[in-house]
């Protein structure tokens, strides 16, 4: 009798473990569904259909099944390959910009000789709270002669500077970028200096390490996942690149209407209403952010066991 009571007890509870469970992942499962496996299948549907005219041209449009057509015009599409060069060359400046200013800003707070840190922390992260779309405006408002406050401390000294020439557009699309994003990866770094065991630091230190040789040979092997993660969010979020060329290219000649991935995927979907393009080549830069995750996942962990 007491046997049955006691496996009816344990039924109860595992039950009951059970439904708490289902309970508490039940949202994260519903808004995972709805924000993120539904638009991923809603495109996919989308991107194996095309609009095409009936008759001469002269009657409406029907949707027509294309199968993998789309993505076969995506990808041979010289703009939208264009577009992947143009990013290559952003990512080749900004990641190491980015991960390398945020480490530098990371560890200048974190030395004993810093002060007024809760100060410099917020001061790095505050323009992570710019929204991206008026940070960009604000760079352009910077970057143009006759408006620029820039442009005239510079031509105090005599000095001109071309912030929106085809030749400059670039380092000032990071600029304006690593502006906003680089008090982010900061904080990050920051926190996982942080939780490095003091007894550590100061084993290195008596051990005759410097600032620099502690930085160098402890800190930064001891935050090697923190530096993964980061440049791995980077990378994802360069691919991505919008709200910068977007907002710049009615200002300078360097940037065309199409010259990111992201701007030909909005140029196909609202200005050419080619809805199936559109789809096929979000699929593909998604597939390409899960190589992308998978490349620098990869060589994170070799360096990691290094």
């Amino acid at each position: 009798m007491a046997s049955r009571l006691s496996t009816s007890a344990g039924a109860t509870a595992r039950r009951g473990q059970r439904g708490a469970a289902a309970l508490l992942i039940g949202p994260f499962l519903l808004l995972f569904l709805v924000t993120l496996v539904a638009p991923i299948g809603y495109a996919a549907y989308l991107s194996l259909f095309r609009e095409q005219s009936s008759g001469l041209g002269f009657g409406g449009t029907e949707t027509v099944f294309s199968g993998l057509g789309n993505y076969v015009r995506a990808a041979t599409n010289p703009s939208f390959q264009e577009g992947f060069l143009h990013i290559a060359l952003y990512c080749a400046v900004y990641i190491p910009v980015m991960i390398g200013g945020a480490l530098v800003l990371a560890l200048l707070i974190d030395s004993a000789a810093a002060r007024a840190k809760r100060f410099f922390q917020l001061a790095a992260f505050l323009p992570h709270a710019v929204p991206g779309m008026i940070a960009a405006i604000i760079w352009v408002f910077l970057y143009t002669p006759g408006l620029s406050p820039v442009h005239q401390a510079l031509n105090l000294f005599g000095a001109e500077a071309d912030f929106l020439g085809p030749d400059a557009i670039l380092f000032s699309m990071v600029n304006a970028a690593a502006w906003q994003w680089i008090g982010y990866n900061m904080v990050i770094f920051y926190a996982a200096l942080q939780a490095i065991p003091r007894e550590t630091l100061e084993a290195a230190t008596v051990d005759g390490a410097g600032g620099l040789r502690t930085a160098w040979a402890v800190k930064l092997p001891m935050i090697r996942s923190s530096v993964v993660l980061t440049t791995l969010f980077t990378s994802i979020g360069a691919i991505q690149l919008f709200t910068e060329p977007e907002t710049f290219r009615a200002h300078t000649a360097g940037l065309s209407a199409d010259w990111s991935p992201t701007m030909f995927i909005y140029q196909a979907a609202f200005s050419q209403h080619d809805f199936g393009l559109a789809a096929a080549a979000s699929l593909l830069l998604a597939l390409l952010g899960v190589v992308l995750s998978f490349v620098v996942t990869k060589l994170g962990n070799r360096w990691k066991e290094a």
